[in-house]
């Protein structure tokens, strides 16, 4: 994905609210179904992790897009931003 497809789908997060929020408790199986399960509904989705180290946040991130095969779009604090092209996309990349 290029840097204008990214900045695209940054743009569109922006407005978003966190559909998925990430406990003390960590990345568990209900929890990467349920965010599979909003990817699915919404393509483009924020989560919220409750943890202080932004280490544990980007292993979390990465975890997150091997497990889903889903796009890291950004970062920030405690907010993470997923992509991930459904089969009939509903948002259209630019080129």
């Amino acid at each position: 994905m290029n840097s204008k497809a990214i900045a695209y789908l940054r743009s569109l997060a922006h407005t978003l609210n966190p559909v998925v929020r990430i406990g003390n408790k960590g990345l568990s199986a209900s929890v990467i179904k349920e965010i599979e399960v909003n990817l699915n509904a919404h393509e483009l989705i924020k989560i919220k992790i409750q943890n202080d180290d932004r280490s544990v946040r980007e292993s979390m991130l990465s975890e997150i897009c091997e497990a889903l095969k889903a796009t890291a779009v950004h970062h920030i604090g405690l907010q993470i931003i997923v992509y991930r092209q459904a089969t009939e996309p509903k948002i259209i990349l630019p080129k």
